[in-house]
């Protein structure tokens, strides 16, 4: 009688197969798999896109805590309204469109999704040629939409005292910057603000915590349409 196959086959090898015979738990291999499509999701939900405010002392909230400024209203109305967003304050007082310029590679290393830009006011109040401020601006968010991140510009205007001629030249800067980049723009920040009582600080330029928060108000309706929940 001729030996079966199993028989013609060595014994040592008999054995180490099945010593390494692998047993699969289907149930178990299935939540595993399940559990990697997951992850990438549970990762991004644990790192909220960055919304940076990038500005002057009106941004960095120049004589105001920093939760009292319109950056940390802003991120307690995305909370409120259900955007998960980290918001944060790229502010800094004194700042010029040329410091601007400089700084902006640390803002562009951060890879925000959103940067709302307010620079232009220290500008505006030194009398510096606005030729030269409305190319930095430019340089800024030709800058930023090159590396697919959406700008909401933010303008300020300037005292009657520094006349017309050039108020006029100096608010031009920003609607001709929102037209030709297709960004929205809210031309002037202090709008709702500039006659409620307790909105300005005695220095007659930044404002209060109840200012700021009109700010951030101000902000959010040309703000809403470039979140995403």
């Amino acid at each position: 009688m001729s030996a079966s196959p199993r028989s013609s086959i060595p014994r040592a090898f008999v054995s180490v197969r099945s010593r390494y015979t692998i047993h699969v738990d289907v149930p178990r291999a299935l939540v595993v798999a399940l559990s990697l499509l997951v992850m990438p999701a549970a990762i991004a939900a644990s790192n909220p896109p960055l919304l940076i405010c990038y500005g002057d002392s009106i941004t960095a909230g120049a004589g105001l805590p920093y939760d009292q400024t319109y950056p940390a209203d802003l991120q307690k109305m995305l909370n409120a309204q259900g955007y998960r967003y980290t918001v944060r304050n790229l502010g800094s007082t004194g700042a010029t469109t040329k410091d601007a310029v400089a700084n902006l590679p640390n803002v562009l290393r951060l890879q925000p999704a959103i940067v709302i830009l307010e620079f232009g006011g220290n500008d505006g109040l030194r009398g510096l040629p606005l030729a030269e401020s409305s190319k930095n601006l430019d340089q800024i968010v030709t800058a930023l939409q090159k590396a697919h991140i959406r700008v909401l510009l933010a303008g300020i205007t300037l005292p009657p005292n520094y006349g017309q001629d050039y108020i006029r030249a100096f608010n031009e800067i920003f609607r001709s910057l929102a037209a030709k980049h297709h960004i929205p723009l809210v031309p002037m920040i202090y709008k709702n603000l500039i006659h409620v009582p307790g909105t300005i600080q005695a220095d007659g330029i930044h404002p209060t915590a109840k200012g700021a928060q009109i700010i951030a108000e101000t902000l959010m309706p040309a703000l809403k349409p470039l979140l995403k929940k």
